[in-house]
């Protein structure tokens, strides 16, 4: 579906079931360069179980119009327009939704949990650090739209298992397939995602102030965003848990897709049991 934002229409994949009122939503934010297709399996499954669902592209994204926003700050202040516009769409009376975000797109669902707490029910966090400084060389690269960029990302991307083709779909080649995706995308979006990446410097601050149930979900042997780091991002949110996702590197949801889908259901189940008020 197609959702105007800021006068651009913003493409959403919806799971194959359209927005329904009285279900909570989730939205799925992708990381720089990348678009909704990273979380087929995701949105599909909980859009059939008692979820509705956005994975939505960025501006300047995947299917949607507008140019890249700049920094994280503007795309966690983008983000309750989208909300807004979700709800209208759907008809419901909902006044918020859960966020999960992988790398730029999980700094960007941290700064608006902490700047609009009223708009978040609920966090997951895949691939995140407080700070994501990007190596001089790749941010070079992808500003000039340089195809290295694309090998670096997906090398630097993946863990071991991702290059030996460890996958749950046979034939499958995480490798080949995310440089597809990544040099496929708009002019310029990756190396805007990655220098708003390398620019944040508020990730402490934001956890800090993040008051709603949390997850990060972190990778063994992730090399973009080291498993320390998510462990003490997470430790600074006063609601967050951690899950650590053993041999699989910065891209869970492809990598390990099975493990990424049942730390994500538990978390939500969780969520569902602490949000259900007691009859009086």
């Amino acid at each position: 579906m197609k959702l105007t934002v800021q006068n651009n229409k913003i493409f959403a994949a919806t799971g194959g079931r359209v927005l329904a009122p009285e279900l909570p939503l989730v939205i799925f934010l992708h990381g720089s360069g990348m678009d909704h297709t990273v979380w087929n399996l995701q949105t599909r499954y909980f859009a059939f179980h008692g979820y509705s669902v956005l994975a939505i592209d960025f501006p300047g994204h995947g299917r949607s119009e507008g140019l890249p926003l700049e920094s994280i700050e503007q795309m966690a202040d983008w983000i309750p327009e989208l909300i807004s516009a979700a709800i209208g769409a759907s008809g419901s009376g909902l006044e918020c939704a859960s966020l999960v975000g992988h790398s730029m797109g999980a700094l960007v669902a941290l700064e608006c949990a902490a700047r609009y707490p009223e708009k978040v029910r609920a966090l997951c966090l895949m691939g995140v650090s407080a700070k994501m400084a990007v190596h001089p060389v790749l941010l070079e690269a992808a500003l000039k739209d340089d195809p290295i960029a694309y090998d670096l990302v997906t090398s630097w991307g993946h863990g071991p298992a991702g290059h030996l083709g460890r996958t749950p779909v046979p034939g499958l080649s995480l490798i080949g397939g995310g440089r597809a995706l990544l040099s496929s995308a708009p002019k310029g979006a990756l190396g805007v995602g990655l220098t708003a990446c390398d620019a944040y410097q508020n990730g402490m601050s934001a956890a800090g102030k993040v008051r709603c149930s949390t997850l990060c979900i972190i990778g063994s042997d992730d090399k973009m965003t080291p498993p320390r780091n998510g462990m003490e991002l997470a430790s600074a949110i006063s609601k967050a848990k951690f899950h650590l996702i053993q041999d699989c590197g910065h891209m869970m949801m492809l990598e390990n897709s099975d493990e990424s889908l049942k730390a994500l259901k538990e978390n939500f189940r969780n969520v569902e049991t602490e949000q259900v008020v007691p009859a009086s």
